[in-house]
């Protein structure tokens, strides 16, 4: 959530960029209550100071009749106060958890994701001398996927991945895991002039808690990515700390306990250190997350039911990192940094999408897409997304910096798609297919699979 001095010092800016980011929120009645908490914070110190007063008194001398009269109403009134304050508070709380982030400068100003903007479009498209297929078209005539036995076992949106695509999807998590663990590769993106080339932040954008900072002083680390294989259940406190637990409706709940399936290993990720105090020089930490996720994709009923484009569980790899202010907006550009570098690694046309402020979500600062073309549909498809949050997350899961110095921050996040790897395997196929129904192999997956088709 936001710093509430941050919704004091911008109310107007809070409600406009709440509007755009269709939200409906009371910033005043969160101001109001915001007066009311800090008056009776006052009232409730005020009192407990002289309860204390009285009780030191007492140590020192027999209390007088009037002192312990005194007692008595100060633990009457501080009962009743403490009662109204924890009312107020949690009434407090709820609005201003209602309240989105703060989006960049940068980011377009929109009410529907159709004035999202293509910022890049890199590749062309391959042309085919033969109709191209779709993906399960291809996958089913090779015996890849069996969705029909699934649904008799588990339901709709489930599908056996087999043989080749199972092949297949171990080799893009080994390709990726020995790209993100490599320092090289990742400081070649960042002594790279495309770093963060896409709608680069100007001097006078600001979001909270960043004026104190300046571009020109950031040096972004090299540091390599750690491979974690998270737990894929997550307390509701959590998830809610998060801010991803809403649509609930597309969440799964495990009966009987607080506890969900998690959509994304970033949940799981993102909350691994609530409450903790990070060193400086411990930052950035980076991880790569796989975890097979769950969302039940409600309201998208008859969307991409044929193949495995839109299922109820999917494997993904996705990085996650915590950082310091100054240097979370880097880390974001570096991450669409990786994302590209890995799409062109695998050979695939694809565009970048700078999302506007109704797309890019309530936690987000700043949010980028990659969209691959699939000669199979005709079109361009959501692959990859990149979520720049600030300290938003982490205000409510307490996770913090210590500086060198000894003084104590909030820590930023950041979150990206490294593959989602149904839809990359889509495009692959797609990508690749040939008229006798093989796909044929980029070069860095065919030195993996030890292959040049499938």
């Amino acid at each position: 959530m936001l710093d509430i001095n941050y919704v004091r010092e911008n109310a107007e800016k809070v409600k406009e960029f709440s509007r755009n980011k269709g939200y409906k929120v009371d910033v005043d009645k969160t101001l109001a209550l915001d007066e009311v908490r800090r008056e009776l914070e006052n009232r409730v110190n005020a009192l407990r100071e002289e309860r204390n007063t009285l009780a030191t008194a007492a140590k020192n001398a027999r209390p007088s009749e009037e002192n312990i009269a005194r007692g008595k109403e100060i633990k009457a009134e501080l009962a009743a106060l403490e009662t109204e304050l924890t009312g107020v508070e949690n009434e407090f709380i709820a609005l201003l958890k209602q309240i989105p982030n703060a989006p960049t400068d940068d980011v377009p100003i929109g009410l529907t994701e159709d004035e999202n903007v293509v910022a890049e479009v890199v590749g062309e498209p391959r042309e085919f001398d033969f109709a191209p297929k779709n993906h399960w078209q291809i996958a089913e005539a090779r015996g890849w996927i069996d969705k029909e036995r699934a649904t008799k076992v588990t339901g709709a949106r489930f599908a056996y991945i087999k043989s080749d695509l199972v092949r297949l999807e171990f080799a893009i998590i080994n390709y990726v895991i020995s790209k993100l663990t490599d320092r090289e590769f990742i400081a070649g993106l960042i002594n790279a002039d495309g770093l963060g080339k896409v709608g680069m932040k100007s001097d006078k954008s600001k979001t909270p808690d960043e004026s104190k900072t300046s571009e020109k002083n950031m040096q972004i680390s090299d540091k390599p990515f750690v491979p974690v294989l998270p737990p894929l259940m997550i307390k509701t406190e959590m998830y809610d700390a998060m801010d991803r637990l809403q649509p609930s409706d597309d969440r799964y709940k495990i009966e009987g306990e607080e506890l969900w399936l998690q959509g994304s290993a970033e949940h799981v990720l993102g909350s691994m250190y609530a409450g903790e105090i990070i060193d400086e020089k411990d930052c950035p930490i980076r991880m790569l997350g796989f975890a097979s996720s769950f969302r039940k994709e409600a309201g998208s009923y008859g969307k991409d039911m044929e193949g495995i484009f839109r299922m109820h569980q999917f494997d993904k790899l996705e990085m996650e990192s915590f950082s310091t202010p100054e240097t979370s907006l880097q880390e974001h550009y570096l991450f669409v940094a990786i994302q590209r570098a890995l799409l062109e690694g695998l050979e695939l046309p694809y565009r970048v999408i700078q999302k506007c402020t109704f797309d890019i979500g309530k936690p987000n600062a700043r949010g980028i897409d990659m969209e691959v073309w699939l000669p199979g549909q005709g079109k361009y498809r959501e692959t990859h997304t990149a979520d720049y949050m600030t300290d938003y997350q982490t205000r409510r899961l307490k996770t913090r910096i210590r500086r060198a110095d000894g003084t104590i921050e909030l820590a930023h996040t950041n979150d990206a798609t490294a593959f989602a790897l149904g839809r990359i395997m889509i495009a692959l196929i797609e990508n690749g297919q040939t008229a006798d129904n093989k796909v044929r192999l980029p070069k860095a997956l065919a030195e993996i699979m030890g292959a040049s088709e499938i």
